[in-house]
């Protein structure tokens, strides 16, 4: 257990440290222009998070997200004390990582976001965001779990850009970047939403794909073996 928690708080740590220490740096020398320090802030998050879950998934199963959490909690895969404790381990990770990324820039250490992110979409576009990362998880674990954090970095790469919220999809990163005024922040007052979305999307995708796939194992069961061998 302690192995384990150990391994969630490092590795939500250093995802923090990707996602905000690129921000920085995206805007640092992007002179002004958002599109090109958001296009370094996913290259360098998608490319982290594949890292990352290859370094801690043996260890943890490389969560680094309360969604996730709360999707294996609900699927009954996990109790609800030990979601607890990872979703704890979590959060405290995220906002260390914050702080590294600030130490390594030379910012102030403690920050609050200014950059709201307010809005009905806003909060619609984390559901979507969210909706689509549990059910690559879930879908890739089902049928090809090897190619799952390629699958994950692959699709945050993409969220980031055909999502209005640049999808953070993880309430514990939310909140972590509520704590830095930088490329990445999101004002304090505007991560409710943000978390309300992310929930609503778990909940929304762990249903949906659950009851996929277990259809398509029955399906898998109902087909004869002489079939199976020609498919």
């Amino acid at each position: 257990m302690s192995r384990r928690l150990a391994a969630e708080f490092i590795g939500t740590a250093m995802l923090l440290a990707i996602v905000v220490g690129s921000g920085i740096m995206g805007e640092r020398l992007a002179a002004g222009n958002d599109a090109i320090a958001l296009l370094g802030n996913t290259i360098a998050t998608g490319a982290g998070l594949i890292v990352l879950i290859h370094m801690f998934g043996p260890s943890s199963g490389a969560h680094f997200n309360p969604a996730v959490t709360l999707a294996v909690w609900l699927k009954r895969e996990t109790t609800a004390r030990f979601a607890a404790c990872y979703v704890i381990a979590q959060s405290a990770g995220a906002i260390l990582g914050v702080w590294v990324a600030h130490a390594m820039f030379a910012e102030p250490i403690l920050q609050l976001s200014e950059k709201a992110r307010d809005g009905l979409p806003q909060g619609f576009a984390e559901g979507v965001a969210t909706f689509g990362l549990i059910g690559a998880i879930l879908s890739t674990q089902r049928h090809r779990p090897e190619f799952t954090p390629v699958a994950v970095g692959l699709y945050v790469t993409a969220a980031y850009w055909f999502t209005a919220s640049t999808s953070f999809a993880n309430p514990a990163v939310t909140i972590a970047r509520s704590l830095t005024d930088s490329f990445a922040g999101i004002a304090p007052h505007s991560a409710p939403l943000f978390i309300a979305g992310q929930l609503g999307g778990t909940i929304a995708a762990t249903v949906i794909f659950t009851w996929l796939l277990r259809e398509g194992v029955e399906r898998d069961r109902s087909v004869p073996d002489h079939d199976l061998s020609q498919s």
